[in-house]
């Protein structure tokens, strides 16, 4: 008996020597298999289950490794590499108080051993961090969380919780691509991680994806019923979907009221989700253009862009609400930013449109000066020019004082000004489509303001200004 059992122990370290060979050869899967060999013939041998911990975690199997490494220090409680690995495994799995334990016995084993120090210091920084993440956590300082977990990470590359917590942040922060490949990885090898379906639901949820987002949260749900989060984020999901859509049917109804209404309460569902509350001010804006409060519209397509720099629809509801307003260098402003962003020909014609409408804006606006509406009617312009021409004529302020003359003097020159544009087919034309009114030999500079008036009155002698009383004039014709 004594000879077979020796037999099997020179057995199986001939076995764990040809492990050694391929662990120093990097060939870890064939490590494995001999350290096996060699646990298979010799069972009671702690450093066969260390060196085999030690090649399981090389392969990244780390929960494995833990159970090899707790036998080893089982079979051999003064094995201080046991306990290192021990140790390590907890720490790599996010579990850095019970990391904590283990080299503080590998400490009390060998009190002067580096490693044991060097790892013991990690795991307390790893508690430290987690300490941190925690509160900036609660403060919304998600940006801050990233970082505490990316450094817990270094020492924990294994701890699922550390990776949930960041990719979920990183949804928070809008890294939806960051965020969504966390997930992945940890869904690859866990299929059922209820915390990485509920991250993958999350940013479908963020990136306006409601309806894929609500199927992976009620899959979380279904492995983890009593997921807080998923329940709540699939719960303002489902409510957003049916908010927006009863608004966009309500506007598709021609019911805007009620659709201001609806986008409302779907913006306070959750202030978390930018890019669907981007469209949600987006659509509100659009429904305040429909009923003409074009300030709230503005208000509500300046939100969605703050939302979202990108939003190009947005942009281009606010620039027509800039013309609407003939707020026309700030609508140019917007066209140029759409214009930059998508390089189209309809883009490029709005943009055009609103830089002619802008200098038009900068030259004096005659329809104003006569007190008539754009599309006026010749017989209008002409009965709007009597009626100004008089009110500002200068015989009629030569009682005023030289202030208020200098003033009246200039009205009559801009109404005979305007009258001379908008009376001549040709003129008004060119006016209305923005062209420079100097070409063509119409220099505005040079006409009098006096004669124009005499011929559209009859000529000289046709009229007379006559006190009537102080300060009232009445009109006598020939």
């Amino acid at each position: 008996m004594w000879k077979l059992l020796r037999g099997r122990s020179r057995e199986a370290e001939s076995f764990k020597e040809q492990g050694n060979a391929y662990y120093a050869k990097k060939d870890y899967n064939e490590a494995y298999n001999y350290y096996t060999k060699a646990i298979d013939m010799c069972p009671k041998n702690a450093s066969y289950y260390g060196n085999r911990a030690a090649t399981l975690m090389m392969l990244g199997r780390f929960r494995e490794a833990l159970g090899d490494a707790q036998q080893s220090v089982r079979l051999d409680d003064s094995f201080v590499r046991g306990h290192l690995r021990e140790g390590k495994c907890h720490l790599s799995l996010g579990n850095a108080m019970a990391a904590c334990r283990s080299f503080q016995r590998a400490l009390e084993l060998d009190h002067k051993n580096a490693q044991a120090q060097q790892e013991f210091k990690n795991a307390n920084a790893v508690i430290e961090y987690e300490k941190i993440a925690e509160t900036d956590y609660e403060k919304r300082d998600f940006r801050k969380v990233v970082f505490c977990m990316d450094r817990a990470l270094e020492f924990a590359p294994a701890c699922h919780r550390f990776k949930i917590l960041k990719a979920e942040c990183l949804a928070m922060l809008g890294r939806y691509p960051e965020a969504q490949s966390v997930a992945s990885d940890i869904l690859r090898m866990d299929s059922t991680n209820a915390d990485a379906l509920y991250v993958r639901g999350l940013c479908l949820y963020y990136e306006d994806c409601i309806e894929k987002a609500v199927q992976f949260f009620v899959q979380a749900l279904r492995m983890a019923p009593d997921h807080e989060k998923a329940c709540v984020a699939c719960r303002n999901a489902k409510a957003l979907k049916a908010k927006k859509e009863d608004g966009n049917k309500a506007f598709k109804e021609g019911n805007y009221k009620l659709a201001y209404e609806l986008y409302t309460e779907a913006l306070g569902i959750d202030p978390n989700n930018i890019k669907t509350n981007a469209k949600l001010y987006c659509n509100r804006g659009t429904v305040n253009s429909k009923l003409r409060k074009l300030d709230d519209a503005i208000e509500d397509c300046t939100n969605a862009v703050k939302l979202d720099d990108t939003y190009i629809k947005a942009y281009l509801r606010r620039a027509q609400c800039y013309l609407d307003t003939e707020q026309y260098e700030e609508a140019v402003r917007d066209y140029e930013k759409v214009y930059q962003t998508e390089k189209t020909k309809e883009h490029k014609q709005l943009l055009k449109n609103a830089q002619l409408e802008l200098k038009k804006s900068k030259r004096k606006d005659y329809y104003k000066i006569l007190g008539v509406d754009k599309n006026a009617s010749e017989d209008e312009i002409k009965k709007a020019y009597r009626k100004r021409a008089l009110m500002h004529h200068p015989d009629r302020h030569s009682g005023a004082s030289a202030e208020v003359q200098k003033e009246e003097e200039k009205k009559f020159k801009e109404v005979g000004e305007a009258f001379t544009i908008l009376s001549d087919p040709k003129k008004k034309t060119r006016y209305d489509s923005g062209q420079d009114l100097d070409e063509e030999g119409m220099n505005m500079g040079d006409f009098d303001a006096n004669n124009i008036f005499k011929a559209f009155f009859g000529g000289p002698g046709g009229f007379s200004f006559e006190a009537s009383g102080p300060g009232n004039f009445f009109f006598q014709f020939g």
